[in-house]
């Protein structure tokens, strides 16, 4: 049995005790992966849910799934901990006949309730997905090492007549090729990287210089990260820009403390952008907030109240136009940050005693 996914059953079944409910059922491609330890039910990339869920009793747990894809998911994906319900694949009613007969027709709780009798996870449950165990944290260094490799090796082979189609196809194909799901892939060439926060990719070639980002889905678990290359040295604009947003990111990391609460480091952000003389920045683009299972699991804004903790991991991505600064962090036991997403062979700069990449000038 995995270790993991024996405590995380234990948990779920302390929460339905705690609630007075029959039965958990997760949908989500986030809980599914997290309730099995990385295990995945994707097929379609852009859903949010995929071909197979989870759900946990005070005596069973199963994978509810359908005949296409069970010995698959059997074979490859999924841990012993689960039985696996198969139902034929046309009749879907079967699958809900089954989970009303195993609760007794009683309440459930569900990531994504769609029935009468489901209600939402409670926010324990929630927060809990949030903390990582150590088991995921080693998954996590290496969904970190091998996204942050990819990017190296596209962004340095760029060229300035590449489209921005063909930057964000060769990244695609790097994630890939490391066992990676490119659940984001943004480029934004010379043209467009001032105008535009979330810059999707075109036929437009890049030019002179470009910024590629990606949300790269592994286990599970997201890597999220930014990179530009300039080809020929930036401009003193430019390169004060990136300097801009370097040191207000260097606030918000300060603040990725045990017990900051986002919306504390949501206004930290605005005032920092305001001594910066970008008064409006904060409302030009989100500012990130913690990761893990999701891109972002919850998006720092003035009404986020939750705390970080221990554990958890954050991605940050303070911009401003033309230039943004991102990586994916996880809050040690010590309070300490260390990068996921880092790698020694793309530029950088030290601010305030961290690492931080720069534009690859070529």
């Amino acid at each position: 049995m995995n270790e993991e996914v024996s405590t995380k059953l234990e948990l779920m079944r302390q929460t339905l005790a705690e609630n007075g409910v029959q039965a958990i059922r997760l949908r989500g491609t986030d809980w599914f992966s997290w309730a099995t330890a990385g295990a995945s039910h994707t097929v379609l990339l852009t859903s949010e849910t995929g071909v197979a869920e989870v759900l946990v009793t005070a005596q069973n747990a199963w994978i509810l799934t359908d005949e296409i894809e069970a010995q698959r998911l059997k074979d490859e994906e999924l841990p012993p901990n689960f039985q696996v319900h198969i139902s034929p694949w046309a009749e879907g009613s079967e699958r809900e006949t089954f989970v009303r007969e195993v609760t007794n027709g009683g309440k459930v709780l569900s990531d994504k309730p769609v029935l009468e009798r489901e209600q939402p996870l409670p926010a324990s449950l929630q927060n809990r997905k949030r903390v990582l165990m150590p088991s995921e944290l080693e998954r996590y260094h290496q969904i970190g090492l091998k996204a942050s490799q990819a990017m190296t090796e596209i962004i340095t082979a760029a060229e300035p007549n590449w489209t921005e189609y063909q930057l964000a196809g060769a990244g695609a194909e790097a994630l890939w090729t490391r066992g990676l799901h490119p659940a984001v892939t943004l480029v934004a060439g010379e043209r467009r990287l001032p105008l535009y926060r979330h810059g999707t990719p075109t036929g437009e070639q890049i030019g002179r210089q470009a910024m590629m980002v990606f949300c790269a889905r592994g286990d599970g678990l997201y890597a999220n990260l930014t990179r530009f290359v300039s080809f020929g040295n930036l401009s003193n604009e430019n390169a004060e820009l990136h300097r801009h947003v370097r040191e207000i990111e260097a606030l918000i990391l300060d603040l990725s403390q045990p017990g900051t609460a986002l919306n504390v480091a949501y206004h930290a952000l605005a005032q920092a952008y305001a001594e910066h003389g970008f008064p409006h920045a904060i409302r030009e683009h989100h500012q990130g907030g913690t990761t893990g299972y999701l891109a972002r699991e919850i998006v720092a804004t003035p009404t986020a109240t939750e705390t970080l903790s221990a554990g958890m991991a954050v991605a940050w991505n303070p911009s401003l136009p033309g230039a943004k600064v991102e990586d994916t962090f996880v809050i040690l036991e010590n309070g300490k940050l260390e990068n996921l997403t880092f790698d020694p062979n793309f530029p950088s700069v030290e601010v305030e005693g961290r690492l931080r990449a720069v534009p690859l000038v070529k």
